[in-house]
């Protein structure tokens, strides 16, 4: 796997992840969209730590500065 995320884009998604799971773990948001958030939030830790998002592969989007040609 090419890395295709750069750090302003990993920082971002962990921010946001740990909002959303804060959201969920602080009962701010409960039920099925409150599982669906904490999901992504999953989804976005685990792309941030191995800087590869596959659905930047998709389309073609590549934020990753030693990467770019």
């Amino acid at each position: 796997m090419k890395k295709n995320m750069g750090n302003t884009d990993r920082i971002i998604r962990l921010i946001v992840a740990a909002i959303f799971a804060g959201l969920y773990f602080t009962n701010t948001v409960t039920g099925t969209f409150g599982i669906v958030l904490l999901a992504l939030a999953g989804v976005f830790i685990l792309t941030s730590l191995v800087s590869f998002c596959p659905l930047y592969t998709l389309i073609g989007l590549n934020t990753c500065p030693a990467n770019k040609n």
